[in-house]
């Protein structure tokens, strides 16, 4: 993990407000949290103030949240943290800086969904709304993110081996088979649609047991919508996935299904790997992650045991 902390303090924050939005410098300023390429500072009731912090691309991410975002369908039917403002590099700081609406909640690595039923269907509602076709200009995804499986098959099995060799994957077996009927599912032969690309618990927010938020569309792009539609697997208790495949318009054909089970498992390896680094302190890692990264692993199998009568894991799709 590429993972190397600045400092950022209040008072620097304030100076770049007097520099470039002093219209705003007036505000109040507390720390919101320490994302994995940002940091998120409240500012006032309503905004947010996001500096990169510990990524190369956390700039990069930033520029295209703020010019991309606006283009998204509207409305979605969740609250997401709308750019208001851009800060420019500068002798201070040398790197973009973005100015958003605040959204409240509390993570889901922190607050888990409670409320399965509830939160499947907005999960379902918001991700409909969004997966519309993307112009041809909207970005691609960063590493493969919305493109095929296959790109990330020789770093998820190297993955793999080194979490099983940690002890970290009780049954490297049956995840490896999932892996692989994901890998040579058929391609994604629609248009190319919005996503989100980075649904992990971390950038989604709860309240009261249930979803009200998404946040960080760093990895916003254009690509198959697989991509987010492992997220059931990653953020909704035990046997919400159907509920929220159910709901999901258009009802996700096979094939889908078992792309976006083998992005639900990048998602779980990844979340794995930092919250052990995170159990031993090191850079970059997140204790919370690891808890339901190893239950959307468990989740995951414990579905591919449970209807898999004959390979592959070629299910019906949901009817709506």
């Amino acid at each position: 993990m590429t993972h190397t902390p600045t400092e950022i303090t209040a008072d620097l924050i304030h100076r770049l407000l007097l520099d470039q939005h002093p219209d705003l410098s007036h505000l109040p300023l507390r720390l919101g949290a320490l994302g994995w390429d940002n940091q998120m500072w409240r500012l006032g009731d309503d905004l947010a103030v996001r500096l990169p912090w510990a990524t190369s691309s956390a700039g990069a991410m930033l520029r295209k949240e703020h010019a991309w975002l606006p283009a998204l369908p509207q409305p979605l039917s969740l609250p997401v943290p709308f750019p208001q403002r851009l800060g420019e590099p500068s002798e201070r700081f040398p790197h973009p800086w973005l100015i958003t609406t605040w959204v409240p909640g509390t993570p889901a690595d922190r607050a888990p969904v409670t409320r399965a039923a509830e939160a499947a269907r907005t999960l379902a509602a918001f991700l409909t709304a969004l997966h519309q076709p993307a112009p041809a200009s909207a970005p691609a995804g960063r590493d493969g993110r919305g493109g095929p499986l296959a790109l990330h098959a020789e770093q998820f099995t190297k993955g793999l081996a080194a979490a099983t060799d940690l002890g970290l994957i009780p049954d490297p077996d049956a995840v490896l088979a999932i892996w692989e009927d994901a890998v040579t599912a058929p391609p994604w032969t629609g248009p190319a649609r919005w996503i989100h690309g980075d649904l992990h618990p971390a950038n989604v927010l709860t309240a009261d047991g249930t979803l009200c938020g998404v946040i960080d569309f760093g990895e916003l792009c254009a690509g198959d919508p697989a991509c987010d539609l492992a997220a059931p697997w990653n953020l909704l208790p035990d046997g919400a996935a159907d509920l929220f495949h159910h709901a999901y318009q258009p009802a996700p054909d096979p094939a889908t299904l078992r792309r976006a089970r083998g992005w639900a498992l990048i998602r779980a390896l990844g979340g794995i790997f930092v919250g052990e680094a995170g159990r031993h302190n090191r850079p970059g890692g997140k204790a919370t992650w690891g808890p339901p990264a190893q239950a959307a692993l468990r989740r995951l199998v414990s579905t591919a045991r449970d209807t898999s009568a004959a390979p592959p894991l070629n299910w019906p799709a949901p009817s709506a």
